[in-house]
This record gives C-alpha cells, sequence and structure tokens, in this order.
C-alpha cells in the first residue's frame, strides 16, 4: 500500500489523541478516519501505524502524571532491592500494574491474527459501539462511588486490567470505557476509576505500540509520518487527561454514552449507503 502524508498523519494524531482516553473509542474513530481516507483498515502497515501513535497518547500521560510515576518506580525499586520496603503501598502498586497487564499481553499476542483480520471491519465497530454503550450504561447503574485511592487492591487492578481485553477484541468498545467502567462496578469513584484506567493504560499501549514500530515502518507508512503523527497525538491526548480528570469529578459519563449511540447509528447509515466500506 502506498505510504501515507503528512497531511493524514496530522488528522490520525488528533483523532487518537481526543478519543485514546474519553470512553468513546480510539479504535473506532481511527477506523472511521482511516476508511474516510481511502485507507484499508485491516492493512497490517495501517493497524501498525494507529498502534505506534498510540505512543504519543501515552507519552502525554507519562508527562502528566510524571511525579505519581517516579514515586511508584522509586518505590519499587526499593522494594525489588531491599526487603524491608515491600509493605510501602507504592512498592505493592507496582507489581499490580505488571500483573494487571499479563492478561492483555497474553490475548493480544494469542489474538493478533484475528484482531487484525475479521474483527477490523467496521461492522464490529458498530456492535462494538453500542455493546460497550450498554455495558457503560449499566456500570453507571450500579456504580456506588464510595472507594477512593487508597482503598484500591490487587483484585481491582486485576479485574479492571482484564477488562481492557473487550475493547482489544472488540474495535469500538473502548478501553478506557471498560476499564473506567468495571472500576466503577468494583465501587470505585469516577476519578479513582479513571486514574487507575490511565495507569493500566501505559504498559499495555506502550508494549502494543513498540512491537507494531517494524510492521508500520515496512507497510510503507514511513517515518515521517510515524513522528508526526505520534507529536500531535502527544499535544492532544495532554490536553484531554486534564479535561477529563475535571470531567470526571462532577459528571458522569451519560453524554459521552449517548454519543456512541449515534455514532453506532451514523456509521450504521454510512455504511448501509456504501459512503464507507466495510
Amino acid at each position: 500500500m502506498s505510504g501515507l502524508g503528512i497531511g493524514d498523519a496530522v488528522l490520525l494524531g488528533i483523532v487518537e489523541g481526543i478519543t485514546e482516553f474519553l470512553p468513546v473509542s480510539s479504535t473506532a474513530h481511527l477506523k472511521i478516519t482511516e476508511s474516510a481516507l481511502g485507507l484499508s483498515t485491516d492493512d497490517a502497515g495501517v493497524v501498525a501505524f494507529t498502534a505506534v501513535i498510540q505512543v504519543g497518547a501515552i507519552a502525554a500521560v507519562l508527562v502528566y502524571f510524571a511525579r505519581d510515576i517516579a514515586r511508584i518506580v522509586s518505590a519499587w525499586t526499593r522494594g525489588v532491592v531491599h526487603s524491608q520496603h515491600r509493605g510501602d503501598r507504592d512498592y505493592r502498586f507496582g507489581w499490580w500494574v505488571i500483573a494487571a497487564t499479563l492478561p492483555i499481553v497474553v490475548v493480544g499476542l494469542a489474538a493478533k491474527p484475528l484482531i487484525e483480520g475479521p474483527l477490523a471491519g467496521l461492522w464490529v465497530v458498530v456492535v462494538s459501539l453500542l455493546a460497550g454503550s450498554a455495558f457503560m450504561w449499566w456500570a453507571e447503574r450500579r456504580a456506588r462511588l464510595d472507594r477512593g485511592e487508597q482503598t484500591v487492591t490487587l483484585g481491582d487492578a486485576l479485574v479492571v486490567g482484564s477488562s481492557q481485553i473487550l475493547a482489544l477484541l472488540l474495535p469500538g468498545f473502548s478501553r478506557s470505557g471498560a476499564s473506567i467502567s468495571t472500576g466503577l462496578l468494583r465501587g470505585l469513584d469516577r476519578v479513582t476509576a479513571t486514574r487507575l484506567s490511565f495507569f493500566l493504560s501505559i504498559p499495555a499501549l506502550t508494549g502494543a505500540g513498540l512491537y507494531e514500530l517494524k510492521d508500520a515502518v515496512g507497510g510503507g507508512m514511513g517515518v515521517g509520518p510515524l513522528l508526526v503523527g505520534t507529536v500531535v497525538s502527544f499535544g492532544v491526548a495532554y490536553v484531554v487527561i486534564a479535561w477529563l480528570l475535571r470531567f470526571v469529578a462532577h459528571h458522569d459519563f451519560g453524554r459521552f454514552i449517548a454519543y456512541r449511540i449515534v455514532l453506532a447509528l451514523v456509521l450504521t447509515g454510512l455504511l448501509a449507503s456504501g459512503h464507507l466500506v466495510a
């Protein structure tokens, strides 16, 4: 396939930055944008490109939460070297993040042909958008919102981390939507569930981006568009992170659920009329 132009990379970077951490599904929006640009959504190079520019969004998380991450990494390192520090909560949380990442890594590697093949189509995105919306609505109905950050347990991290598999297998479900909603079902308040979702996204999305880098370059994307798309996604994602944390402190996810349903209906119309190719 021919490589992406710089303008295409900028557009995809903006879409990635806006949608990666909002519970609206970055995969759905990227696939719709790719299709509108005339790109094949199941092309290995295109799939790899979108995975690589996610690293820009993850870099935004690293910068935004730099103090927290430095504290956790420092505590984890001290605990690994010196047993007397292993009672530190940050040391334990470091291990929790690692453990919570393993399920999505195993499934991601095992199901890679399926994810990049039969599950890459836009009709799957339509179904996933609606399924994810139903899951988010159910979580909002069941949410207790009575547990803060200091109450997070290994069980919470494992369940929330594993929920990311839903978005991996169902493009359109939304990784952030699945993980935040699962946190709500565990009784976490919205800010705590959102922060936990951010931390658990770091190893999973960074690993996916680095793993796909060779396919993105080898697939004809070019280093220039990759760099541009990654940098743009970083800048946009940083702004979105700050906004989302303020938003969830005072609002539920009803507006996002409504938007997802409307998007699914619009996408259905575009596919049925032939304006987009599934």
